[in-house]
């Protein structure tokens, strides 16, 4: 995730996001309930955590990141989730392909190597628009999914759409998505496999999209619940654990709405380390599951077990 990375980051030409070498193994499973989730790794980088965060205090994020022995640079990482139900496999997010430079773009090879084809993909939901959850869904202009219906919030789709209109609105570091998008998607567009949803919409049995709108127009969450236990697969909430789970109020220059985002983030939070759930999250160290649990005024992450 270099910085051919201008499609992310068009607006911070200083910054170079460089790639590291991806975790092995690349997938790993979790069991919920009837249903199997299994983690994938999309690749791995290095984020300049202080140029991109915002604060609400001067000075919090170098030192949140002072104390989880970070300088300036935090690691980061891409992950999307497939789940599936046994009769449906459905992935959530498809990482960035090739929009983001060599970093990324790993998703199909560890779908594979966890047992499963591309051509076996049966929908793609994206949690939203921004090219390191879309660009993997094409490869040299063709779809990589090539039965797979694709589905997106519809405030989201018609926001990314809709450069002219929209463009000016959101931060220069994100500009480029909407090239991104438009490119990432017209494969499907064009074979009548991009379908819209309502916010809060049940998508499958047991599968539902949770509004998480702030971070873009129509980010969305999905929770997916078997036989009594539940995974939320919240997207973007998250992007530098050690200085968001401490200070939810840091927001960064990706948001579309940074009050909005900071909301959202609070809300899951809550309701995450209240009842439990398991979280799949997309820029958590692989394979990005684990839990929320309080911490005094603030939040933790608890890792899934190796």
């Amino acid at each position: 995730m270099r910085l051919a990375v201008a499609v992310l980051l068009a607006a911070l030409p200083a910054i170079t996001v460089a790639a590291e070498p991806a975790a092995a193994p690349g997938f790993a499973r979790l069991q919920l309930g009837a249903y199997t989730v299994v983690a994938l790794s999309d690749g791995t980088f290095t984020m300049p955590a202080a140029q991109l965060l915002i604060e609400d205090r001067p000075g919090i994020v170098k030192t949140l990141l002072g104390r989880a022995g970070y300088g300036n640079t935090v690691p980061g990482a891409v992950n999307a989730f497939l789940i599936d139900t046994g009769d449906k496999r459905v992935l959530i997010d498809a990482g960035g392909g090739a929009l983001l430079g060599s970093g990324l773009g790993q998703v199909p090879a560890q779908l594979r190597a966890a047992g499963y084809a591309p051509e076996q993909i049966d929908e793609i939901w994206l949690t939203h628009l921004h090219p390191d959850h879309v660009g993997g869904l094409v490869h040299d202009g063709q779809a990589v999914y090539p039965k797979a219906i694709v589905r997106t919030e519809d405030r989201e789709l018609a926001f990314w759409l809709d450069k002219t209109a929209n463009q000016p609105k959101v931060d220069d570091s994100v500009k480029g998505a909407f090239d991104g998008a438009a490119a990432s998607l017209a494969p499907y567009r064009a074979s009548g496999r991009v379908q819209t949803f309502k916010p809060g919409a049940t998508l499958l049995p047991g599968m539902r999209a949770v509004d998480l709108a702030g971070h873009t127009a129509g980010h969305t969450a999905y929770r997916v619940t078997s036989r009594g236990q539940t995974l939320l697969v919240w997207g973007d909430t998250v992007h530098v654990g050690a200085v968001q789970f401490a200070d939810p109020k840091v927001t960064i220059h990706f948001d579309s709405t940074p009050a909005q985002a900071e909301a959202a983030r609070a809300r899951i939070f809550a309701e995450a380390a209240k009842n439990g759930e398991w979280i799949a999250a997309a820029h958590i160290a692989f394979p990005g599951l684990g839990h929320v649990r309080r911490d005094g005024d603030a939040y933790a992450w608890q890792p899934l077990a190796p």
